[in-house]
């Protein structure tokens, strides 16, 4: 499985906060290989492991790596953005969402804020950590948090001792920087 450099700073960012998140509940949206939700379970949260109903594949895979890490109580449902469905309504309120490149396409970025809106209301205290990839200067969630409701803080990658050269390292053609966002709801 790859596993996405933007996953690898959230699970560093993830595994810096470890102390903070023992007995938290946490979601991961978009897991696929899941790297961020694995180590928040490892630190002693309370996971639960989501991709969309419509990618069977990355629902696999997140099994699959729970499996691995020999954590087969990690429930692994189909979550779809943008979609209300009974899943995600019997979900009990969670303290922080977790979600590395879900901004990735820009036609799914309202449902990505749609679904994470959703859970912020049901916990207003409660935190979306997300960490994305550059790859267009005009792509912007701003006024997608402005419709739902959201603001957003960044945290620089060197806070919490990303180590940033190596991922900006890439080789690909274009822009590999990566930015790290908390979301929450506005009071």
């Amino acid at each position: 499985m790859y596993v996405w450099p933007a996953a690898v700073v959230l699970a560093q960012y993830v595994w810096t906060a470890q102390e903070t998140l023992q007995n938290k509940s946490i979601l991961e949206l978009g897991a696929g290989a899941s790297l961020p939700g694995i180590v928040a379970a490892k630190c002693g949260a309370h996971v639960i492991l989501s991709d969309s109903a419509e990618l069977p594949q990355c629902l696999k895979n997140s099994k699959r790596s729970c499996e691995l890490n020999h954590l087969p109580d990690v429930p692994v449902l189909p979550l779809t953005w943008g979609e209300i469905s009974p899943e995600l309504t019997a979900l009990l309120p969670v303290d922080i969402i977790l979600g590395s490149d879900v901004f990735y396409e820009p036609e799914d970025f309202e449902d990505v804020l749609v679904t994470v809106s959703f859970l912020l209301r049901r916990n207003p205290s409660g935190q979306f950590w997300t960490t994305y990839q550059e790859r267009s200067t005009d792509w912007s969630i701003e006024a997608l948090l402005h419709k739902w409701n959201l603001q957003c803080s960044h945290v620089p990658l060197d806070s919490f001792h990303a180590n940033k050269k190596h991922l900006a390292g890439s080789t690909l053609p274009g822009n590999h920087t990566i930015q790290m966002l908390i979301i929450t709801h506005k009071n």
